[in-house]
């Protein structure tokens, strides 16, 4: 085992003005960075959201950062966590703490001022390194190590760290996803298996996050297969069962350096039957939007294929949105057996991202014109049009469109 570095090193989020500004508010020896961020750095992956623990309790750190101009917001404050927002942006403070009680879902800490108490009460190795302002930083439970070798490990007994939170189950596959290597921790994943049935009392929304987090790593194929062998794939996914078609959207996504899309794999995982999709739309408390999503995929009954025309594009573009289409696209492309129609199928998706919608020429103003009266018979004269103006593929001759127009009015019966 290596020894850590004393130093994270001239990692930007660390000398970033914003960031130094909060680390000054709090006072020297008070706040450290912590989690996500310094595992990243760690990693040299993106580092997003930066996060902050201090042994300051919340109403210090408000006093401490409005005075110095800093906006503090008290966004979880129950649990010790302020957020200081420096010129629109975000970063969360939480004071340490330590657990007292945990019932599999929630936990009730006290506040600490013990850096080792608050590892302890961390999930992962890897996710307990903490830097200093100046960068210097601290591994109490050996994380930097095991991040380096993709090694994903519960902090202390895998066992009692699922009980106090069972979706550290979903969370130790998704961490897996983006940063393990290899095989999993054996001690890991018999607890996770262990345990799987205390995910029951996991709201739908938890799970819903990590799910969607975990399929849209670069290659989330073993963890899923590693959930399903451990008995924890069909606690919350249930209705999973395209594994081929998913394996291969992910593969394209991730060969073609397209970027990742957790509905769209999402869609891809499961198969094409209404009533199962609703069923898990309302068990993971899905939004409005994904569920209409998800169900427009497999439902939609535009023929698409490889060899598509371009004016047929056009008009499926037009018809069905982007998003429809390049999901039919992909899911489409992901069942294809023949792997020389790759160059076709990247064709498409080349081109719906390039194509704007023309504008319908036509107007309510001008079908009253032509004598329809006001009312639905209108509504029905324009939508006639408009599918010949489409399968025209959008001809631009306002003489055409009128003589059209004279057409349809003549032939409707209001």
């Amino acid at each position: 085992m290596s020894a850590a570095p004393n130093n994270i090193g001239p990692h930007q989020w660390v000398r970033d003005k914003k960031s130094q500004a909060v680390m000054q508010a709090l006072g020297a020896g008070n706040a450290r960075f912590v989690g996500g961020c310094v595992r990243n750095a760690i990693l040299n992956e993106p580092v997003g959201d930066v996060d902050i623990a201090t042994v300051l309790e919340p109403s210090k750190v408000i006093e401490l950062l409005e005075a110095a101009g800093l906006k503090a917001v008290p966004t979880g404050i129950e649990h010790g966590t302020v957020t200081a927002v420096v010129d629109g942006t975000p970063f969360e403070i939480t004071t340490l703490r330590k657990d007292v009680d945990t019932d599999g879902r929630h936990a009730e800490v006290e506040f600490s001022t013990s850096w080792e108490e608050d590892a302890a009460r961390r999930d992962f190795t890897m996710n307990a390194l903490y830097v200093e302002a100046d960068g210097t930083l601290h591994d109490p439970v050996n994380g930097y190590d095991d991040a380096k070798a993709g090694r994903l490990r519960f902090i202390g007994d895998a066992d009692e760290r699922i009980k106090e939170d069972y979706l550290r189950i979903l969370r130790f596959f998704r961490f897996h996803a983006w940063y393990g290597k290899g095989e999993m921790d054996p001690a890991a994943l018999k607890a996770c298996a262990g345990g799987k049935s205390g995910l029951s009392q996991l709201s739908g929304e938890r799970v819903q996050k990590e799910l969607l987090k975990l399929i849209a790593a670069h290659d989330p194929l073993p963890s899923i297969r590693a959930m399903a062998a451990a008995g924890v794939l069909v606690e919350v996914l249930p209705e999973a069962s395209e594994f081929e078609r998913f394996a291969r959207a992910c593969e394209i996504e991730s060969t073609q350096l397209f970027e990742a899309d957790a509905v769209r794999r999402l869609g891809a995982l499961l198969p094409p039957d209404e009533s199962v999709i609703n069923a898990l739309a309302d068990r993971l408390k899905l939004s409005n939007e994904t569920r209409a999503r998800l169900l427009k995929m497999h439902t939609d009954d535009t023929k698409i294929i490889s060899y598509l025309s371009v004016r047929e594009v056009r008009k499926a573009l037009y018809w069905m949105g982007i998003e429809l289409f390049k999901d039919r696209v992909m899911l489409g492309w992901a069942v294809d057996p023949k792997l020389n129609n790759a160059v076709q199928w990247r064709a498409l998706l080349a081109m719906a991202d390039s194509w704007v919608k023309p504008e319908f020429p036509l107007t309510g103003h001008q079908v009253m014109a032509a004598r329809v009266p006001a009312g639905p018979g209108v509504g029905r004269v324009m939508a006639e049009v408009e599918s010949w103006w489409v399968d025209s593929d959008f001809i631009d001759d306002e003489l055409s469109l009128i003589e059209r127009l004279k057409a349809v009015v003549q032939a409707t019966v209001y």
